[in-house]
């Protein structure tokens, strides 16, 4: 599907996860994530939180479409973009045990390391990218926010997930949020990088982004050392019911800390 405004955007991310619940498909866990962050999104244009509302749209829907395109390709010849078929893969193979914050986790790193930095730079190109770093950074906060939300339901999914904070030697900070954060202040370096390239050199940085973000991919699936085992264990405890992680993930910011029945 092609998205021409945020609420189009809305309408595909909900229709995507409609599906997956309907098929026990698990790429509706982060289709669930990123659609509430499209809602909070639209609502805070709504409310003229932003500098510039009108670009903010034009912003989201470019970042939906890049979901959407990558979504399509995969689904029609599984082609697209190195990172996201990394990502697709892994949620078509049934035999692997990842648990649920490594699927949200590979959806944040093909859409945020790879995509968010392309559209911000083709709404903002050249020096305009500048004057949308205030709205850039509003976003992490409406980020934060239903990160925050989507972990403590994942509490709830995965009982023994604090275990991953444990080993990753990260107590004080949440490995969701912490991850979207970094990733979105380079994605900020890329963008303004890429706003100001030739179309040479932007696809040359695309491309690079692409590599950079498909072996990051693996490494979230397949991470070595002590994280592997304590995966291993998170995994024996967390829900096997798809549908119903698709249905708890997608109503997080509505009910942040109830419980799977």
């Amino acid at each position: 599907m092609t998205a021409e405004n945020i609420d189009d955007v809305v309408d595909g991310l909900a229709g995507i996860v409609r599906e997956a619940g309907r098929a026990g498909d698990r790429v509706g866990y982060f289709a669930a994530l990123y659609r509430q962050v499209t809602v909070e999104v639209r609502t805070a244009i709504h409310a003229g939180l932003f500098d510039d509302g009108a670009r903010m749209d034009r912003f989201d829907t470019f970042f939906g479409n890049r979901y959407f395109d990558a979504y399509d390709a995969w689904r029609r010849d599984r082609s697209g973009p190195r990172c996201w078929r990394e990502t697709f893969g892994l949620l078509d193979d049934t035999d692997n045990d990842t648990v649920i914050v490594q699927h949200l986790l590979l959806g944040v790193n093909a859409h945020i390391n790879l995509d968010l930095a392309v559209a911000a730079a083709r709404t903002s190109p050249g020096e305009a990218i500048h004057a949308s770093r205030r709205d850039f950074l509003l976003i992490n906060d409406i980020l934060g926010r239903v990160v925050l939300a989507v972990q403590d339901s994942i509490g709830a999914l995965s009982p023994l997930m604090s275990l991953l904070d444990q080993v990753g030697a990260r107590t004080d900070e949440r490995i969701l949020d912490f991850s979207v954060r970094q990733s979105r202040e380079e994605a900020w370096y890329n963008a303004v990088l890429l706003a100001g390239q030739s179309e040479d050199e932007r696809e040359a940085t695309i491309e690079r982004l692409d590599v950079r973000a498909a072996v990051l991919a693996r490494l979230i699936a397949r991470p070595g050392g002590l994280a592997r085992p304590a995966l291993q264990l998170i995994r024996s405890t967390e829900s096997d019911d798809v549908p119903a992680v698709i249905t708890h993930l997608d109503n997080a910011m509505e009910r942040p800390s109830a419980l799977l029945d």
